[in-house]
C-alpha cells in the first residue's frame, strides 16, 4: 500500500498540530476554541456560513511558520515540502512592512491546484534571514553569523531522500512514508539543547527574529494557526479567557461587506523554559519569549485591480490617522472600506476586484446565452462562487512579528538594503516562485472554458487580464 502526496500532507499537518500543542498549549485552547465559534457561526448563519469552505475544511486548515537561515536551508525546506506536494507562492519582503526590525524575506509552501486545496490546504510561511542586508549586520557580526549557520544541519540526509522520493513518485510505500512523517514532525520540534544566552542576546539587540533564526542549532514551528469563521467573536472568547492577545485584528476591517483577503490576530509570545549556556559554560534555567499562537479568518481573493484599491484604502486610513492621531483605527478603516469598496459579491465581480469561479445554473433560461461572465450571471445562466484568498500580507504577516517581538531592534537607515527580490528568492529556493494572482486567475479561466463548453457558445471576460508583474 502507498500513501499520496496529499495524503502525506494532512498527515504531517495533523501530526505538527498535536507536536506543537504538546509544546505551547496555549495552542490547544485557541484551536478549541475557533472550532467552538465555527460551530456556532455555522448554526447562525446555515449554509451561509461555508461560502468560503464547508466547515470541514475549515475546522481542518492550518497554516504553519518557520525560519531559516541560509539559501541552502531554504533549498532543503522546499524538498521537504514538495515532498507533500506544496509549492513556493508569493514573495513577502518583511524587512520593508515593519516598523521594527525584521530582516527576513518569504515565501510560502502550499498546494497551488483547486483540487489539492480541497483536499488538505496546508500552508507554510517560510521566512530566510538575511544577513548580508547592512541596515541590520555589520561585517564583523555577518561573518560570525554567516560561520554559525553554516555548521548547524537543519534535516537529516534520510529525511531529504525520503522527500526527494516523495516528490518524485508522488507517493511513498506506506513503511517509509511513516518514517518520513516521523523525522519531519521532529525537525521542527523546539530543540532542548542549551542556547548560547551571549550570542543570542547579541543577535537580539539587532532583531528577536533575527535571535530566533541564528541564535540557536535548529529550526522550529514559531506559530501554527487554525482558521476561524468570526476572528472577532474568536478575539473576544480568548480574551474572556484571560488570554493575553494582541492590540488589533491585522487586514481589512469588520465591515457590512464581504471578507476579502487576510485577517490574523494571534495571542502574545509565551516565555517558555530553555536551558541557557553562559560564557563560563554552565548551562542554567532561563527562558525565551518567541513563540506565538495565530489564527486567521480567509475571505475571497482580490484580482490586481482589487489588491491596489486595497493598498490605496490602506494608505487612505494611514492617511486620516496621521491627520488627526485619536481616532479608533478600526472605525476609520470600516469607514474608507464603506466609501472605496462595493459591499457586494456582485460588486466585486463587476469591477472586475476579484476572483470567482463560474459554473452552470441549475435551472438556466430558455434562448441564447449571453458571453460575459457578469450577464450570464444576471440573466440566470450562470452562478459564481468566491475563490478563496489562500496566502499572505506582507503589512498584516509583519504586523503580527512586531506585535509579539520584545524590543524594536536596530535598523540603520543611511545604509542601502541588499537587493533581494522574487527573483533572487528564487535562486535560493532553487525553484520557480508561483504568483499567487496567476492561479487564481487560471482556476477562474479553466471554469469559464468549462462553462462556455457546457453552454456551447464562447464566453469573453468582462474585463482583460493585467498582465504579469514579474513574479517567476
Amino acid at each position: 500500500m502507498t500513501v499520496s502526496q496529499w495524503r502525506l500532507r494532512a498527515a504531517f499537518a495533523r501530526r505538527l498540530s498535536r507536536m506543537y500543542g504538546r509544546e505551547v498549549p496555549a495552542y490547544t485552547t485557541l484551536v478549541e476554541v475557533s472550532e467552538q465559534v465555527n460551530r456556532d457561526v455555522l448554526a447562525r448563519w446555515g449554509e451561509a456560513a461555508e461560502r468560503l469552505g464547508s466547515l470541514a475544511r475549515v475546522t481542518a486548515e492550518r497554516h504553519g511558520a518557520i525560519r531559516v537561515g541560509t539559501p541552502a536551508e531554504l533549498n532543503q525546506v522546499a524538498r521537504v515540502f514538495g515532498a507533500l506536494g506544496m509549492r513556493p507562492v508569493g514573495f513577502y519582503d518583511l524587512r520593508e512592512a515593519a516598523a521594527s526590525a525584521v530582516p527576513v524575506v518569504s515565501t510560502a509552501f502550499r498546494p497551488v491546484d483547486a483540487d489539492e486545496l480541497a483536499r488538505n490546504p496546508f500552508r507554510v510561511f517560510t521566512s530566510l534571514l538575511t544577513p548580508d542586508d547592512p541596515r541590520f549586520f555589520d561585517p564583523d557580526l555577518r561573518a560570525e553569523l554567516t560561520a554559525f549557520l553554516a555548521r548547524r544541519q537543519l534535516f537529516s540526509p534520510e529525511l531529504l531522500a525520503l522527500a526527494d522520493r516523495a516528490e518524485a513518485e508522488r507517493e511513498l510505500p506506506e513503511q517509509a512514508a511513516e518514517r518520513f512523517l516521523e523525522l519531519a514532525v521532529a525537525a521542527f520540534e523546539l530543540s532542548t539543547e542549551p542556547v548560547d544566552h551571549a550570542w543570542y542576546r547579541r543577535l537580539e539587540a539587532v532583531s528577536a527574529v533575527a535571535a530566533d533564526i541564528g541564535g540557536v542549532t535548529s529550526t522550529h514551528v514559531n506559530h501554527l494557526t487554525p482558521r476561524v469563521l468570526d476572528i472577532d467573536e474568536l478575539y473576544r472568547r480568548m480574551r474572556g479567557r484571560g488570554i493575553e492577545m494582541i492590540d488589533a485584528i491585522q487586514g481589512p476591517p469588520r465591515w457590512r461587506g464581504p471578507d476579502v483577503l487576510l485577517r490574523q490576530t494571534s495571542f502574545r509570545a509565551l516565555a517558555e523554559p530553555r536551558p541557557l549556556r553562559q560564557p563560563d559554560g554552565t548551562v542554567v534555567p532561563g527562558s525565551l519569549r518567541v513563540r506565538f499562537g495565530e489564527v486567521e479568518a480567509r475571505g475571497i481573493a482580490l484580482t490586481r485591480a482589487g489588491r491596489a484599491r486595497y493598498d490605496a484604502l490602506l494608505t487612505e486610513v494611514d492617511r486620516r490617522l496621521a491627520a488627526d492621531p485619536d481616532q479608533v483605527r478600526a472605525e476609520v478603516a470600516r469607514q474608507v472600506w464603506e466609501q472605496g469598496l462595493p459591499d457586494t459579491e456582485r460588486g466585486l465581480l463587476g469591477a472586475d476586484l476579484a476572483f470567482f469561479t463560474y459554473d452552470p445554473a441549475p435551472d438556466p433560461p430558455r434562448g441564447t446565452p449571453p458571453t460575459t461572465p457578469a450577464a450570464l450571471v444576471d440573466g440566470g445562466w450562470a452562478t459564481a462562487t468566491p475563490i478563496v484568498y489562500e496566502d499572505f500580507l506582507p503589512r498584516s504577516a509583519a504586523g503580527i512579528f512586531q506585535s509579539n517581538l520584545s524590543g524594536e531592534g536596530t535598523r540603520h537607515h543611511t545604509s542601502a538594503a541588499a537587493d533581494h527580490d522574487v527573483d533572487w528568492l528564487a535562486g535560493a529556493v532553487g525553484r520557480d516562485i508561483h504568483d499567487p494572482f496567476d492561479l487564481y486567475a487560471r482556476e477562474q479561466a479553466d471554469s469559464l472554458d468549462r462553462l462556455a463548453a457546457r453552454l456551447g457558445t464562447p464566453i469573453t471576460p468582462d474585463h482583460a487580464p493585467a498582465p504579469p508583474e514579474g513574479h517567476r
